[in-house]
């Protein structure tokens, strides 16, 4: 861990978690496709219940066609920073299953959970990559929905920019003091034995 990192476990873990964290400013690098594909690859991976894997995801890459489109999903606040990302991911999630050895569709429970396990895979594979990914719940989900075509059964669930880490200076002052790896609570007020124990 570098010095510009604070974070400190509280059990021994692998690096990566601490290493990866969502910054703001980023340096307007372009991504390739097989750069972006290689970190959406982690995502698909990711563990799913029936091993149903309800998430899609629909992108685009700074100065291709439909860059424009993306990013003007985004709130006023989020556009502000993420216009400097190399690539936008819209994160979904089937609503429906059909359980193994059956053809009707039927509601997916986990769809969410599962989705955000992709999102997981594919935040620790751009950071393993050199790049860095920062998810936002900042943005037009009808916007999204009719813009991209997004059927009824496909649950729109966030949107992550993708680029290089640039320089914090582009930020507001505000944001500046927080373009940081973040810290976390501490365990034991996340994790109780037995029964539910309130923080």
């Amino acid at each position: 861990m570098s010095d510009s990192n604070p974070r400190v476990t509280d059990h021994p873990i692998d690096p990566q978690f601490v290493n990866r964290w969502s910054p703001r400013a980023y340096a307007s690098d372009e991504i390739t496709e097989q750069e972006l594909f290689s970190i959406l690859e982690a995502a698909r991976w990711a563990p799913s219940s029936y091993n149903s894997q309800p998430w899609r995801f629909v992108f685009a890459r700074r100065g291709t066609p439909h860059w424009t489109k993306l990013l003007g999903l985004l709130n006023d606040f989020n556009r502000s920073w993420a216009e400097n990302a190399s690539a936008l991911v819209v994160v979904l999630s089937k609503t429906t299953f059909a359980a193994p050895g059956s053809a009707d569709e039927k509601p997916a429970p986990t769809h969410s959970f599962d989705a955000g396990s992709a999102w997981g895979y594919l935040a620790l594979q751009a950071s393993l990559s050199g790049w860095h990914a920062h998810g936002m719940a900042g943005f037009d989900k009808e916007k999204t929905r009719t813009e991209l075509a997004i059927p009824d059964n496909i649950a729109i669930e966030a949107v992550i920019a993708i680029g290089k880490i640039g320089d914090k200076a582009m930020l507001p002052a505000g944001l500046q003091e927080k373009e940081k790896p973040s810290p976390r609570l501490p365990l034991t007020s996340l994790v109780s034995e037995g029964t539910f124990k309130a923080s």
